[in-house]
């Protein structure tokens, strides 16, 4: 018998608020960001959009920055894990799903991709490369673990924030 279970999400979405904070009784940061995801489904003849809301919950060193460079507006890519829970309100009992957080990775507004294109001059078709920011915590000069040996590390910077 199979004992494992899997519990894996990735969303991309836009935030529908700025990012919210709280200290855990630890005393750890913790941030819970509101985004939405758009979906698509058939009624009638026709497809129509179903949007989708989701709470992220981030914690330490990703909650301080997600509260630093995340606002309203801004599109991100959550991978994480479903997490249910059951409380009460005004006396009755509730339920909710958020998603825990492993990685929340910024990514640029469609706005920002077309000015960055628009100042370097760009006139020739893509090479067919994409390129991808570094990821929160990453500089940007570091190549991707694949090609890191083995060890290799982000030289200390752990922290720095690439942007």
């Amino acid at each position: 018998m199979y004992s494992d279970d899997t519990n894996i999400t990735v969303h991309t979405g836009n935030l529908t608020r700025d990012v919210e904070t709280r200290k855990s009784p630890g005393g750890i940061m913790v941030a819970n960001i509101r985004i939405g995801v758009n979906g698509r489904r058939k009624v009638g003849d026709e497809w129509v959009d179903k949007p989708n809301f989701f709470t992220v919950v981030t914690f330490g060193k990703q909650a301080e920055n997600d509260a630093k460079y995340l606002k309203k507006g801004r599109r991100i890519l959550v991978e994480g894990r479903l997490d249910w829970s059951e409380y009460e309100k005004d006396g009755d009992k509730r339920q909710a799903v958020q998603i825990i957080a492993n990685r929340v990775k910024y990514l640029p507004s469609k706005a920002s991709i077309e000015d960055q294109a628009a100042s370097d001059g760009q006139t020739e078709m893509s090479t067919g490369e994409e390129t991808q920011p570094a990821p929160v915590g990453e500089p940007a000069d570091v190549p991707a673990p694949s090609e890191q040996p083995v060890g290799a590390g982000a030289g200390g910077k752990e922290d720095d924030i690439p942007f």
